[in-house]
């Protein structure tokens, strides 16, 4: 996972040129239907019963707005109610975020001011546990979808914020998000998986983070079936050939358990980040290596099994 020193250099100086991306004023009838919907989204219980320890920790943070700039909060002081709210997220330039996920934190907001998050609990992917499906074996052999990455970032970060059917339309990827994790992939920090149709269609996708040997999942999307499973699969190939040591999904879901996530408790996960993520890394572009066979994966061997 080592990197030429031209492209070391060139990343770095990239950090230095994107760390604060710019603001955007949201549309202020925008902003009043995000206000309103994030009120209704906290006001149901049990979510209701931690508002008073938020609007706490936003006045807190206000009040030692220095203090907070120049440090990170301590992931073991993150409140139980919300479960993981720890402090205020200062900014959102590259430097700041970077720092936050090494320490176990991540920034998570619907109404500013952006927050950071350590939960009590992490849902954890060791890439050898990977639950390849038989039925998602079949679609990546059929070849109906290809997969690339880094190839449209900003486009799969839009489809992720896209309203789901049946779901609640408040979405935290906002424009000064897009804004702020576009210039994380700039720097070689936030990765995209692009899946495409047969006509070209962007069909599914995922971004997150990675920092040495770990990544960070932040969302994904499907405009078509399997879409998003063909694309985590791929991803996490990669990974394993790469030699991640894992993958974080931050909170606990079906979907998650179902591919093999599993809940690891704050401290153990933060001890992980710490013998991870000081690894040299892979920043920059990445590409999909075409002699990989996902579709003949096994992630017990961490290689292909014959057809």
């Amino acid at each position: 996972m080592a990197m030429t020193g031209e492209t070391l250099t060139a990343s770095r100086e990239h950090v230095r040129s994107t760390q604060m991306p710019s603001h955007r004023a949201e549309p202020f009838a925008d902003r009043v239907r995000r206000l309103v919907l994030a009120s209704v989204w906290s006001l149901k219980p049990p979510r209701l019963w931690g508002v008073p320890n938020v609007l706490w920790i936003v006045m807190r943070d206000a009040i030692n707005a220095g203090a907070v700039r120049k440090r990170l909060p301590d992931p073991e002081t993150a409140l139980s109610r919300p479960d993981g709210l720890v402090g205020v997220c200062p900014d959102l330039r590259v430097e700041t975020l970077v720092n936050g996920y090494k320490a176990g934190l991540f920034q998570l907001c619907h109404v500013r001011p952006y927050k950071w998050w350590a939960p009590s609990t992490r849902m954890v992917l060791r890439l050898s546990d990977f639950h390849m499906e038989k039925n998602l074996r079949r679609r990546l052999r059929s070849g109906k979808y290809k997969v690339t990455f880094d190839r449209a970032f900003e486009d799969v970060m839009r489809g992720c914020a896209e309203p789901r059917p049946g779901k609640f339309t408040l979405t935290w990827i906002t424009e000064n998000i897009i804004d702020a994790y576009a210039a994380l992939h700039a720097a070689g920090y936030a990765h995209s998986v692009e899946v495409w149709d047969e006509e070209g269609n962007l069909a599914g996708g995922i971004f997150g983070i990675a920092i040495g040997e770990v990544f960070f999942t932040e969302s994904q999307f499907a405009r078509q079936r399997d879409a998003s499973k063909v694309g985590f699969a791929t991803l996490s190939c990669h990974l394993q050939r790469w030699g991640f040591a894992f993958n974080d999904g931050k909170y606990h879901s079906g979907h998650l358990a179902q591919a093999g996530f599993q809940l690891m408790p704050r401290s153990q996960f933060n001890a992980l980040l710490a013998r991870h993520c000081g690894a040299v890394g892979k920043v920059g572009p990445w590409t999909v290596d075409e002699s990989l066979d996902v579709g003949n994966w096994n992630p017990k061997a961490g290689r292909q099994e014959a057809a």
